[in-house]
């Protein structure tokens, strides 16, 4: 049997929230409920979706039906949405992607425009890195998303913010005073990286800089590189943004030199976009 969208939309809530809990509380249904309805997909397709014993971990079998899975919701939500905005008022839930400097330091300002005018309209973040956000925007795992430096913009997308890279030093940091750093005088410290954003940037301001890219420790995660620095495990460079994301131990100071980035809200290119999306563009062109 072909699988139905209720099925469809029940497989994505466990593995978007992460546990069954999570799913039936955003479905409004009960977790019996989200467990017979999985249960059923599985034998309507004849084989296991989620690993019960790995934290609900996607099966090979789920990694190919995801993608249609979020295809076939993306679209079914699209067709929704234009229904209902023939009534002139957007109403519905939106997914929305971006890295984690802009869910800080940007967001919370876009979501208290969005609520006053476009007040039946729900938001819901998805928090990714850099490489992530624009493949869930294609896949339909986002409706729209803040991109970073896209190449080039998107057609019907808009500007949002703009920043550029700076150091990240403890209070403490013999060079906390200066108007900028060096790049060459940061590495002294020991650069710590994060995978999980910005690595890419970085290398090209070494680039720029004529240095070689060195390391002292890569890890994934923005808040893990914080707290390194916080610990005196070494320096760090992030978006201007990401400053909110700082305890009063660390500071940020100008790096010599910098790059600076576009942050530009879009819907996917490779289909027509929700009428929710547009909504988003559409309440900030509005001024």
């Amino acid at each position: 049997m072909a699988p139905t969208v209720p099925q469809l939309r029940t497989l994505l809530a466990v593995v978007e929230s992460g546990s069954f809990t999570a799913a039936a509380q955003h479905l409004g249904v009960s977790q019996s409920s989200v467990s017979r309805t999985l249960r059923a997909l599985e034998e309507d397709i004849g084989g296991v979706l989620l690993d019960r014993e790995r934290a609900n971990a996607p099966t090979a079998l789920a990694g190919e039906l995801l993608p249609h899975a979020r295809a076939a919701v993306a679209a079914l939500d699209a067709l929704e949405g234009s229904v209902r905005a023939r009534s002139g008022v957007p109403e519905g839930r939106v997914r929305l992607g971006a890295v984690p400097t802009v869910c800080q330091g940007l967001v919370p300002g876009l979501l208290t425009v969005w609520a006053a005018r476009l007040p039946k309209v729900e938001v819901s973040l998805f928090e990714g890195d850099d490489d992530e956000i624009p493949e869930w925007l294609e896949m339909g795992i986002v409706d729209a998303a803040i991109l970073v430096d896209p190449h080039p913009d998107p057609a019907g997308s808009v500007l949002v913010g703009a920043d550029e890279y700076c150091a990240i030093v403890r209070r403490d940091h013999p060079l906390a005073g200066e108007k900028a750093i060096p790049l060459r005088e940061l590495h002294e410290d020991g650069l710590l990286v994060s995978t999980g954003g910005c690595e890419n940037e970085v290398r090209r301001i070494h680039a720029k800089a004529g240095l070689p890219f060195d390391m002292r420790q890569r890890v994934r995660e923005l808040a893990t590189l914080v707290t390194m620095v916080h610990e005196g495990l070494g320096v760090a460079i992030m978006p201007r943004l990401g400053e909110v994301m700082l305890p009063k131990s660390l500071l940020m100071v100008p790096l010599e030199p910098t790059l600076g980035r576009r942050l530009v809200l879009s819907g996917p290119t490779n289909r027509a976009w929700s009428p929710l999306a547009e909504a988003l563009v559409g309440a900030l062109r509005a001024g």
